[in-house]
């Protein structure tokens, strides 16, 4: 079994090799021949890429390069997680959308109106009308961003304006803040389906948000059914193989916050022990070999 394990071309970073090393080391306990492939090494052309991957199983899609994704599902290769699946995931207000069609809940959301480079925000009054439902403070989100980054509260209209500005012409949300869940929320692992881990992140620093990344610590933790069943519940509003849940601790029962299709599980493995990688891994062979069968 051949597959590509395929990175971003720009991303230059320890933390990220590590993680690669981990699923290609995961890999070759499963017998499968993982290539690492940067997205800058692939021609974006589906002309061009039906020959390389004529001879490829599959691909972990490690990026989020949606157009790259959905170029190589027009090949015929089969991705883990789709191009779908990324693209839901990588955009928060389409997450937003699948998971309030899907009734799973989250905290309310109001997504901004599209504006363009070079067009300033001029009426703030979408921004007020929001504010007016969602109450002080509250949190606003680029609709793309890593690591609890481009996450941003504002405590009024001014701290609003401001933030909305310095954004500029890129899209964004805003969402209520959950004030029963300040600096802390559950990261949860799920694979194909089913809850693997889950570590409990508090922030140590004062920070609203709690990732490590920001400063944050992490443990191991026990999950309530509820808790667990939400997690699960957002993967299949995405239609995720696997992905990295953040769920937070509602007034009135768990609240999905984000849902991650690439997850950096290497703070996972720190604080429960537990190697994502190998999940993973199984979990792909498992998946084609009974998609194989279906064929034949």
């Amino acid at each position: 079994m051949k597959g590509w394990l395929i990175v971003n071309n720009f991303m230059r970073s320890r933390k990220f090799d590590e993680l690669y090393e981990l699923l290609s080391l995961a890999a070759g306990k499963e017998g499968i021949e993982l290539k690492t492939v940067k997205t800058g090494k692939l021609p974006h052309s589906v002309i061009a890429l039906k020959e390389l991957v004529k001879d490829v199983d599959f691909a972990l899609f490690w990026d989020k390069d949606v157009i790259l994704a959905k170029q190589l599902e027009a090949c015929g290769l089969r991705l883990f997680n789709s191009a779908r699946a990324v693209e839901g995931c990588d955009n928060k207000a389409l997450t937003a959308i699948a998971l309030e069609k899907a009734g799973v809940p989250t905290p309310e959301t109001y997504v901004a109106p599209l504006t363009f480079e070079g067009v300033a925000i001029d009426d703030f009054g979408f921004a007020q009308d929001a504010a007016e439902k969602l109450g002080y403070p509250l949190v606003v989100k680029e609709v793309s961003g890593s690591f609890g980054q481009q996450v941003y509260l504002a405590d009024d209209f001014d701290g609003l304006k401001k933030i909305i500005k310095s954004i500029g012409h890129k899209g964004f949300l805003m969402q209520k803040f959950v004030k029963s869940s300040r600096g802390r929320d559950i990261r949860v692992n799920v694979v194909g389906g089913r809850v693997v881990c889950a570590m409990e992140r508090h922030s140590e620093n004062g920070d609203f948000r709690s990732n490590v990344t920001l400063g944050g610590s992490a443990k191991a933790c026990r999950l309530s059914k509820e808790q667990k069943a939400v997690a699960v519940r957002a993967c299949r509003a995405l239609g995720l193989d696997f992905a990295g849940v953040d769920v937070l601790f509602g007034e009135n029962g768990p609240l999905i916050c984000e849902v991650n299709s690439n997850p950096h599980f290497k703070s996972t493995l720190d604080a429960t022990g537990i190697d994502l990688a190998g999940v993973i891994m199984k979990y792909i062979k498992a998946k084609l070999q009974t998609e194989s069968r279906r064929r034949t």
